[in-house]
């Protein structure tokens, strides 16, 4: 079961929206952002992958799933779900890091009008020069070993991600061992890709050490048919101290990014 909550749009609502989050991520922390949505006339809805935060089961030992899983899977039912506050309202998409990496392999993505993403790229490895020991060491030293002698990478005792079904851990390292990424998985998946014509605003960060700009790049020239906007941005552009791969999200980006996402969305919704 998917664990998600709705947050009710103020006054007249002008359009419906899905937050899918990071890996590890769950899904409270995107509270603020979605209230913010919220007062502002959208419905939001947030939701945890199955094994994670409110979808985690008592163990995940044995849990099978796998990142395809959270794709085609739950992030096609909660596009579904949040459709449901007002279907004739157009569909807006965000999506942190994995959330914006996964819309195209889910089949309901095709009814988004547009999506924004958020440090979302390629997790190929050779692409993050800002972190290359750390890096290596989580994918050619951590997953390996300690997956097969927990059942599930224990990632939250390591600082790493949080805690993952093996499934999921084991296709996540094999995507970010190739150039292509999650395209190396199937066909089906460039195709899907090659589906999308929505507009979409992608945001990169210059102190994100996790997600580098040229991850960004990469993952985002995998839309062939899309409309993609690219807005890279310094933390001294809107007088931050830093943002990295969370501060999008924190309250004190309200006035700045905040404020120029909900700006872009309600254009975007308002273009047949």
């Amino acid at each position: 079961m998917t664990a998600f909550h709705r947050f009710a749009a103020e006054g007249r609502p002008w359009a419906t929206m899905l937050v899918a989050g990071a890996m590890g991520v769950r899904q409270d922390f995107y509270a603020p952002y979605s209230r913010y949505l919220a007062r502002n006339g959208i419905h939001v809805l947030t939701f945890d992958y199955r094994a994670m935060g409110e979808s985690r089961p008592k163990s995940l030992r044995g849990f099978e799933c796998d990142v395809s899983t959270w794709g085609e899977q739950d992030l096609d039912a909660m596009l579904e779900e949040a459709r449901r506050a007002d279907p004739s309202l157009p569909l807006l998409f965000l999506g942190h890091s994995l959330g914006g990496q996964l819309l195209p392999i889910a089949a309901s993505s095709q009814a988004v009008r547009a999506a924004v993403t958020v440090t979302a790229g390629s997790g190929y490895y050779k692409l993050n020069d800002r972190m290359p020991a750390q890096v290596r060491i989580f994918w050619f030293l951590a997953i390996p070993l300690l997956t097969p002698l927990f059942g599930f990478f224990p990632g939250k005792k390591l600082r790493m991600v949080g805690d993952l079904p093996r499934g999921v851990a084991w296709q996540w390292r094999r995507w970010c061992l190739h150039p292509d990424y999650l395209l190396s998985e199937s066909p089906r998946y460039r195709e899907a890709f090659d589906r999308m014509s929505l507009p979409i605003l992608s945001y990169s960060f210059e102190d994100d050490p996790i997600i580098t700009r040229a991850g960004i790049e990469s993952l985002h020239d995998f839309y062939r048919n899309a409309a993609v906007e690219r807005r890279h941005v310094s933390p001294g552009e809107i007088r931050a101290p830093r943002i990295g791969h969370f501060g999008f999200f924190a309250p004190s980006s309200e006035n700045t990014l905040w404020r120029e996402s909900l700006e872009w969305l309600r254009s975007a919704a308002e273009t047949d």
